[in-house]
């Protein structure tokens, strides 16, 4: 016999008791999350090892109760999380957030409404809608609903590349019809595999390779162009390579610049390159999936000079605009161009929904469940306004700049490219200290600082040269917690340097 009483009791529900029980659980939660938050300390897993060590499994046949799992979730997961706010948790394109994004998570939670049709979500599907429009108009592509919200940059730039590609395919080959070619309804032409390429910086984001891995172009299909000496791409060099690409009978199907790389935050010259893409045909998709940030500044929108001019753009919001993980868009300035990804499922979106004006926004994504994501951004602009939402961005960017000027003044420092966006490249160089084993100084004081909960901080490499990095997207980061960091990584290397050197030096990661 089936017990509805305690179906109930572990369903979120319109039951008494449900209702009371998710209240109390839910305050149980926030007030666990609320001590957390006053912990002082970034993290207190320990080393990868001690971690592994302490988390298990435990599932069961009767289970063990909401209060007691609740409890070893803020034991295991809770107490042993990064605190990416803290102002030394600046490895990564990893924001804090805002109260309004995690005000809007209860509601999208509670709600579970999915926007793959519009009686799944009505509210929902028409304010995203309205988000959509809105974000067209500050990117500059005028009013319109050509665009959708994603799970974040890598999904964005799929869309981006796929359109483009399909697009390219429609524009150059035609099926035995006369037609264009479709490759939703018939393939690639055999020809297309070897012919159709796709352009970006040497400093794109790796997902412009792998996604044209998974549309079955290969890595070969991408051709990376030389950077500056500011790590953005270089026109004289993209110019070069498009003309050796056409003498081959290579066709260009798209351009993807990039506004905010993932180490140095270089933001492409945007019209140079758009002028390079109409030369030679090509669509040109925007990467803007951390400068995109820029859209809402007060004093630095003209970095994105010419992104008006693009066919598509992505933007994260769960990087500097300070959502919580996910929150992204993608952005088409033709919505014609939608016809290349477009499909009608009587079960989700008929014929006659769309002729009756019901939203559609399942054609306009790859996923077809969707999260109301939108809400978050939707939120926290209202709450906050323009102005105050575009000072906390802003920060970032002033403080890249003070810290660089630090670095160069300091003594065992050294910066390694001026920073144009919210990220600082730097390594530590102690004078006198064997080149050979400099590398492994970076990369080693970064974990030890790590393991033991003091800062996260990246480890990339500036061409051949290990470096570490500061994200600077924190709002309330000082100038005196990035000093403060500086000397603790100062602190770090001069312990540990000796051991490296005479080859005795036992790594935390290990």
């Amino acid at each position: 016999m089936v017990d509805f009483t305690r179906h109930k009791q572990a369903l979120f529900c319109n039951d008494p008791q449900s209702v009371a029980d998710y209240q109390s659980t839910m305050n149980e939660a926030v007030n666990a999350v609320s001590d957390w938050l006053q912990q002082g300390k970034m993290y207190t897993g320990g080393s990868i090892k001690e971690l592994r060590s302490q988390i298990a499994f435990m599932p069961s046949e009767n289970g063990m109760g909401l209060q007691t799992a609740l409890q070893r979730a803020v034991d295991l997961f809770l107490n042993k999380s990064l605190k990416v706010h803290h102002p030394h948790s600046l490895a990564h394109l990893h924001c804090p957030t805002m109260v309004a994004s995690q005000v809007a998570e209860v509601l999208i939670n509670a709600t579970n409404q999915s926007m793959d049709s519009w009686d799944q979500s009505p509210a929902g599907s028409l304010m995203e809608v309205q988000m959509i429009d809105w974000l067209r108009q500050k990117t500059g592509y005028g009013k319109g609903s050509a665009g959708v919200f994603t799970s974040g940059g890598t999904q964005s730039n799929l869309m981006g590349v796929l359109l483009a590609r399909d697009a390219c395919v429609a524009k150059h080959w035609q099926n035995s019809d006369g037609q264009a070619w479709s490759v939703q309804r018939d393939g690639l032409p055999a020809e297309a595999l070897q012919k159709v390429k796709v352009l970006c910086s040497e400093n794109a984001h790796f997902s412009v390779q792998k996604n044209m891995a998974m549309m079955g172009m290969g890595f070969q299909s991408v051709i990376t162009v030389p950077c500056n000496a500011n790590m953005q791409m270089d026109v004289a060099a993209l110019n070069a390579t498009i003309d050796d690409l056409q003498s081959q009978g290579k066709i260009i199907a798209c351009i993807v610049a990039t506004a905010g790389t993932t180490d140095a935050g270089a933001i492409d010259p945007l019209r140079e390159i758009c002028a390079a893409a109409d030369r030679c045909g090509a669509w040109l998709h925007l990467d803007a999936a951390w400068g995109g940030a820029l859209l809402l500044s007060n004093e630095f929108r003209d970095m994105l000079d010419g992104i008006e001019l693009t066919d598509s753009v992505t933007l994260d919001f769960h990087k500097h605009f300070f959502q919580s993980i996910s929150c992204g868009a993608f952005l088409l300035k033709d919505e014609a161009n939608y016809r290349f990804m477009h499909f009608e499922a009587e079960y989700l979106n008929s014929a006659y929904d769309e002729e009756h004006g019901v939203p559609n926004l399942v054609s306009k994504s790859l996923q077809t469940t969707r999260r109301f994501d939108a809400l978050k951004l939707w939120l926290t602009i209202e709450a906050l306004g323009e102005q105050w939402y575009g000072s906390m961005i802003d920060h970032g960017i002033k403080l890249s700049r003070q810290v660089a000027q630090y670095i160069k003044q300091t003594e065992g420092l050294e910066l390694l490219v001026e920073p144009q966006f919210a990220s600082v490249l730097f390594r530590v160089k102690p004078q006198g200290y064997p080149a050979e084993f400099i590398d492994s100084l970076n990369q080693n004081v970064a974990d030890e600082l790590f393991a033991r909960g003091e800062a996260n901080i990246g480890v990339t490499k500036v061409g051949t040269t290990q470096s570490l990095k500061m994200t600077l997207l924190s709002p309330v980061a000082t100038f005196e917690n990035v000093q403060n960091l500086l000397d603790l990584v100062l602190a770090e290397a001069a312990r540990i340097k000796d051991s490296i050197a005479a080859g005795t030096y036992i790594p935390p990661i290990d």
